[in-house]
């Protein structure tokens, strides 16, 4: 019996990308686990994606296919990556979501894994409130929300600067997007990954038990 962890992001300049790509290594040492990838649609016209330099950096995931709302119909699990927009989602991801209303109204999601991963430009640039403000849809569609708990002892790492937080991965962009995801940060978006493929196989094996 496979269980299927999907990994949907928006990335700019390529930082969640990357940390989309450690979730997945992590998901990918749990055994009978099928993963699938999928970047949302993005917003921005071209011509400003190619005065901003994210049109070229956004060529590194550009193979990945553009996620639909009812695909999310298939998934056991679903790890959501976003940058930080004012201490929240991004405007990407809001509009993903926010065609989920007719999922919502069939109760497509209830009891399917979900958990979240960012990004910040600054240390203090809204890491956990983005990822709390977005676990608030992820209840409303009957999620079971799963973040990354203390048992990854890198969450601790007080010898630098560095993401992390319990409610979910995050890295650190650096005010002009120049500072990549660091050893210690994509060692927490792997755990995360891993961790939440065991929890959402356990709980599709358990599931299939009491039918």
């Amino acid at each position: 019996m496979k269980t299927n962890i999907q990994v949907i992001f928006y990335s700019m300049y390529g930082h969640i990308f990357k940390m989309a790509e450690a979730i997945a290594e992590g998901i990918r040492e749990v055994a009978d686990v099928d993963i699938e990838m999928y970047r949302v649609t993005e917003l921005i016209p071209d011509d400003i994606l190619e005065k901003s330099g994210a049109k070229a950096a956004q060529q590194a995931f550009s193979h990945i296919p553009i996620a639909k709302p009812e695909q999310l119909a298939n998934a056991d699990g679903i790890i959501f990556g976003t940058p930080t927009r004012y201490g929240n989602m991004c405007a990407q991801m809001r509009n993903f979501l926010d065609q989920t209303g007719g999922l919502w109204m069939k109760n497509t999601l209830v009891g399917k894994v979900g958990s979240v991963f960012a990004s910040t430009g600054t240390q203090h640039g809204g890491q956990e409130t983005t990822i709390t403000s977005f676990h608030t849809t992820l209840f409303h569609l009957g999620m079971v929300v799963v973040g990354v708990p203390y048992s990854e002892p890198k969450l601790t790492n007080m010898a630098e600067i560095t993401g992390g937080t319990p409610y979910g991965a995050t890295t650190l962009a650096g005010a002009a997007g120049d500072r990549t995801p660091t050893t210690n940060e994509l060692a927490i978006a792997r755990f995360q990954g891993k961790h939440v493929a065991e929890l959402t196989k356990a709980l599709k094996a358990g599931r299939e038990k009491l039918k």
